[in-house]
């Protein structure tokens, strides 16, 4: 057997041809991530579902993409990376024209559930195309572009779902997968090289199962805990104690075996243990905003899903101005640096976004969230970079699993810790303001106030509890844009475990074959 060792890292054709395979790979799978959210409406009486049964369409998929993600390591080392990321991608494909085919909600969440097992494996594969396709010196820059689709795909998905919606319909959330599909298939086909096959690789079916058992009820509790009233349902508890009985199995196994389903000697890398942290704190960041800020600016300021989906969208703009940035700042700035920036830029615009109200202006808006985009993008690129600086290009597959396996995990954390604290939130703002709507309170006697609200009527006492919960949302929103800003904050010193990548660009350039075997960095 005859294959090459890497995707061509020289520059030409061909290479071009596999960056874009791989990125149209990465929007595929990111939009998917968010697209759907705006079109469950339409979906649930489409398909003559409830709302506990529809929420299953991105439940389905969040646990068959995250149970997924973790093997994908050993499967693209066993069967090779090439055959791996075109089965994945043509299946992912053939299941989002299936779930736009869908009939009711039992073919729906099937056909999702197929789209998961087949997107988990495209962001990594893609990620480590990109990375063995081009050389040390040139992998900001890949990271660059490849970050793009990651972080544009989430970020632009509730406005594209929104527009296809309305213009055509909930159908063709789906179907626009297909054109991307069919060019992402014929390219892989033709312009890349099949990676190095290991077939002496055994699969660790025990290790797989646990981890599985362990995330699928972990995701199934988080995702579900806020409906149910998290630890007042049984089967939030039930999922808990099997998430808990799964993790310790597969920790229990896999430090006692000879070879472990996930190889922990990525975690010897002192960088990429950096990476992981900050793509824990990233992925908690980017999808617990994004969770916020289309229900405050629908639901607070009242804003139409369209305009909601264009403003949401001006953050993509600031994240794709720093993309374009970054990747020619790390040949004169520290990554750790940029990173460490990033985060603040992060925190700073989570500060102003704690003090938006229902009369926050579309220009402030704008400003606080292009600012947000940049400090994401001069965020991604360095830690996508850096990470893989020192890790062995045997483990680059397992490293980028690993990395999109932390992301989603955190990103179901973050979703569900924010939603919980916003309803228990609101429910406590609630209960102190209405403590203060009293006849003794002067500013409820001011002539604008009893000229409007007439607090001896039932509608008089209904316009007032609007108003109570109104703020009480507010508040409550204000108060989960603070908690993100101190996780961003508390983040930042952690950047210091980060070695320099300017001392490691210098010793890789001064040392033949350095890209095969990276020397550890200061």
């Amino acid at each position: 057997m005859s294959t090459a060792s890497s995707p061509s890292a020289v520059p030409g054709m061909r290479r071009n041809m596999v960056t874009v395979c791989a990125m149209t790979a990465t929007i595929m799978q990111a939009l998917d991530t968010t697209i759907a959210n705006v079109a469950l409406p339409y979906m649930q009486g489409s398909l003559s579902a409830s709302q506990d049964q529809v929420n299953w369409v991105l439940t389905s998929y969040i646990v068959a993409a995250a149970i997924m993600t973790a093997p994908v390591g050993f499967i693209a080392n066993r069967f090779g990376r090439k055959k791996v990321f075109i089965v994945c991608s043509a299946g992912f494909t053939v299941a989002s024209v299936l779930c736009g085919l869908a009939q009711d909600i039992t073919q729906m969440v099937g056909f999702r559930l197929l789209q998961g097992v087949f997107g988990a494996a495209l962001v990594p594969l893609s990620q480590a195309v990109m990375l063995d396709s081009y050389a040390l010196h040139e992998r900001a820059k890949a990271m660059s572009i490849w970050g793009m689709g990651v972080m544009l795909g989430p970020i632009m998905g509730p406005s594209l779902g929104a527009w296809l919606t309305e213009t055509y319909s909930w159908h063709w959330v789906f179907f626009v997968n297909l054109p991307f599909g069919i060019v992402t298939v014929a390219g892989l086909i033709v312009f890349m090289d099949e990676t190095e096959l290991n077939l002496k690789m055994k699969f660790d079916w025990f290790g797989f199962l646990a981890l599985a058992i362990g995330i699928g009820s972990m995701q199934l509790a988080l995702d579900r805990g806020e409906q149910l009233g998290w630890l007042e349902s049984n089967e939030i508890i039930i999922e808990a104690i099997v998430a808990v009985i799964g993790f310790y199995y597969f920790f229990a196994h896999s430090f006692t075996t000879d070879r472990p389903f996930i190889q922990f000697a990525i975690f010897k890398d002192k960088n990429f243990v950096g990476g992981c942290i900050f793509m824990c704190v990233m992925g908690l960041v980017l999808y617990s905003t994004m969770s916020l800020s289309s229900p405050f600016l629908q639901n607070v300021i009242g804003y139409p899903i369209l305009t909601a989906g264009l403003l949401l969208a001006t953050r993509g703009s600031g994240t794709f101005v720093a993309m374009m940035l970054v990747g020619r700042m790390m040949k004169y700035i520290e990554a750790r640096t940029l990173i460490m920036s990033g985060m603040t830029l992060l925190a700073a615009s989570m500060y102003f976004t704690a003090k938006w109200t229902d009369q926050t202006g579309v220009t402030e808006f704008i400003i606080v969230n292009v600012a947000q985009g940049f400090g994401l993008g001069l965020v991604f690129v360095p830690l996508s970079t850096v990470a893989f600086l020192t890790l062995p290009n045997h483990l680059r597959t397992d490293g980028t699993s690993m990395l999109t396996l932390l992301r989603n995990v955190a990103s179901s954390v973050g979703i569900s810790i924010v939603i919980a604290n916003l309803t228990s939130g609101t429910r406590m703002a609630h209960a102190v303001l209405v403590e203060h709507v009293t006849p003794f309170n002067n500013a409820l006697q001011m002539p604008n106030v009893t000229g409007v609200i007439n607090m001896a009527t039932d509608a008089g006492r209904a316009m007032m509890d609007a108003i109570v919960t109104m703020q009480a949302t507010i508040i409550a929103f204000g108060l989960d844009y603070q908690l993100i800003m101190l996780v961003t904050l508390a983040a930042i010193p952690m950047a210091l475990i980060i070695g320099s990548s300017k001392a490691q660009l210098r010793a890789q350039a001064a040392k033949p074959g350095g890209d095969e075997h990276p020397a550890v960095m200061e």
